[in-house]
Parts: C-alpha cells; structure tokens; sequence
C-alpha cells in the first residue's frame, strides 16, 4: 500500500516537472504551443545498441593510424559525419587534413571493422516506445549522421514499416552534418511539419545541439559514458539516464503535454 502510494507521488511529481518544462520551452520560442505529430530518431544508442560496437571500430581503426582516440571522444563526435570526424582527428594528430582517398579508405577501414563484429541489436524497449507512437497516430523518422547502409538496413529487421526510405535522413543526403541544423530542419521538411509540432530523442551532444538549433523540444537519453550534465549543458530539454527503457516507461506522462 505505502509502496502504491509512493509511485502514485512520483508519478504525479514526473507530470508536474514535465508540464513545467514544456510550458517553458514553449514561453521560451514564442511558439503558439506543442502538438505533436512526429517523433524524429536518431539510431545509434538509441535505436540500435550499436555504439560499443562503433568505439572499438572507431579506436581500431585510429590505431592503424596512428592516432590516439578514446571512447569518450567517440560519444563527444558521435552524430556528426564520420568523414568530418576522421579530418578532426587527423588534423589534430598530423597537422594537416587527410586527402580525400586517404579519409575514405579510412572510413572504409573502420566499417570493416565494425561489419566483422557480432551483429548489432536494438536498443531494449525501443519496439515498444515506438508502438506506443503509432499507437497515438504519431509518424515516426530517422535523423542519424550515419551513412552505411549494413547498418541502415537494420532498421527494416528490427522496426519493420517503421522507417520508410521518404521518413530517413542520413549522411548521404547532401546537407551540413549534425552539429548544424540542417538535418532536422530537413527532417521538419519531409514531415511537413513546424518545430513545435514534433519531438527529437537523442543521446549524443553534438544530436542535441542540432536540434535544440533547429527549434525542436529534445529529450537525451543518457546511454554512454558522458555526463548526463554535458547533455544538458548543449541544451536537452530533458535528460534521462535510463535509456530507452525509461523513456518508454515514461512516455505516456511526458507526451501528455506534448498532444494537444
């Protein structure tokens, strides 16, 4: 009973902080209010539970390289493309950005790695979070810098008619790259809908930037190493450290204020 009690207390003290911050994001835009008609993903931690998988590729192939890199920087440069991620790191260590064929082979390279690893799966309760959006008659889309398709492709296993090919953006198409952004004001686009009338779930720094500069109410989940303080610190709205496990479990309190 004292049990039931304390989880109706929390449930009503989530409902309130929710309804606070939404109302202040709203304040904050001059936007006429939230209603919510799509929920835009980025993929990596947090659709797939793939970016253990891409830190040891990452730091793999910047070894052969010759140049040093560690898991939290593969989380500070993740969502951002990878070519523009290798000129980063190449700069820094060389001096002098790498040439075009060079950066390529190195993409190459560091694919490779990763296609040789066990095969990626989703993010636990990700399938349910999303059946709780189409439950509600919302679209769904994908906004990810990642542009290998052996990876993509996963999508359609694990999320069948989730993410069409006209609901994706991904580095292949020609835009500036996470932190810019562009690739959510794309993804408003082939929506056909405004800032305040969707939602963008992110876990890494440089994804909340793009899209807390293209208007958009951000929810991170904290699914790495980094501080949940850096996430808020580039602007998430809200901060979860339970991944998409508690979003889920929490969806139905936050996209409360959200549906109008």
């Amino acid at each position: 009973m004292i049990s039931e009690l304390i989880h109706v207390n929390l449930q009503k003290l989530f409902f309130m902080m929710y309804k606070t911050i939404i109302q202040q994001f709203i304040q904050q835009n001059n936007y006429p209010k939230l209603q919510l008609k799509g929920v835009f993903f980025d993929m990596d931690g947090v659709l797939l539970d793939s970016m253990g998988k891409h830190a040891s590729a990452w730091i793999q192939a910047m070894q052969d390289y010759n140049i040093p890199f560690t898991s939290e920087e593969v989380y500070l440069y993740e969502g951002q493309p990878a070519l523009l991620t290798i000129e980063e790191a190449y700069q820094r260590t060389f001096g002098k950005k790498p040439a075009a064929e060079v950066a390529e082979e190195f993409y190459s390279l560091k694919s490779y790695y990763i296609d040789k690893m066990d095969p990626i799966g989703p993010m636990k309760h990700a399938d349910k979070l999303l059946q709780q959006i189409k439950n509600q008659g919302l679209g769904a889309y994908l906004v990810t810098g990642s542009r290998q398709p052996s990876i993509i492709d996963m999508l359609d296993i694990y999320f069948p008619n989730t993410f069409q090919p006209d609901h994706r953006v991904t580095a292949l198409d020609d835009i500036k790259g996470k932190p810019a952004p562009d690739p959510y004001l794309k993804a408003l686009s082939i929506a056909g809908i405004k800032p305040w009338e969707a939602v963008v779930i992110e876990n890494a720094p440089l994804g909340v930037e793009s899209a807390v500069a293209a208007g958009i109410f951000t929810i991170a989940i904290n699914t790495g190493p980094l501080a949940s303080s850096i996430l808020s610190e580039r602007g998430a709205h809200i901060v979860l450290d339970g991944g998409m496990t508690e979003l889920n479990n929490k969806w139905k309190e936050i996209s409360a204020h959200l549906i109008s």
